[in-house]
């Protein structure tokens, strides 16, 4: 398990290479299921990996919120640093932070607030499912209401995650 005594960024780059192995077993899967249904078992270790990605990401964004929440009195911690940003004038960054925190709040408490903000202003960097589309696919795609087997979704959120680290450590 990920230990105190390391720094952020060797956690994050653990959680980048657990990220890329579940990713290449995602598509591994894919490309043997090849567009069919697959098969009962081909399906459950899909939902396992891709759940298993999930929680990374999750696990990563928190660990990222809690190693940095020193850096704000209080209050929530996404919000504070996307102000912070747009204050510095780090307008990317600030939207990337901001559409990642609303993901990852996606991913631990389903449809809410978040969700909703997310299927009001589709983001570009990653897919935000609509419920009726996971009901209608639960047969060949396990996938949550953000779909974290997308290519690139876990590399973006790390690199949105170190830069973020590096602003607020260097200000």
């Amino acid at each position: 398990m990920m230990g105190a005594s390391q720094s952020l960024l060797e956690l994050v780059a653990a959680a980048q290479a657990n990220a890329k192995t579940y990713e290449d077993r995602i598509s591994e899967i894919l490309k043997l299921i090849g567009g069919q249904s697959g098969s009962d078992a081909q399906v459950e270790e899909l939902r396992a990996v891709t759940v298993s990605l999930e929680l990374a990401a999750v696990d990563t964004f928190s660990l990222f919120e809690a190693r940095m929440q020193h850096h704000f009195k209080r209050g929530p911690f996404s919000r504070k640093l996307k102000s912070l940003l747009l204050e510095a004038e780090q307008t990317d960054l600030a939207d990337r932070v901001y559409q990642y925190y609303l993901a990852i709040n996606v991913l631990k408490h389903g449809k809410g607030a978040s969700y909703r903000e997310l299927l009001n202003a589709p983001s570009t960097l990653f897919v935000v499912r609509p419920t009726e589309d996971i009901i209608a696919d639960e047969a060949h795609a396990p996938t949550g209401l953000v779909d974290v087997s997308v290519p690139g979704f876990f590399d973006g959120l790390t690199t949105t995650i170190i830069e973020a680290y590096h602003f607020l450590e260097n200000r």
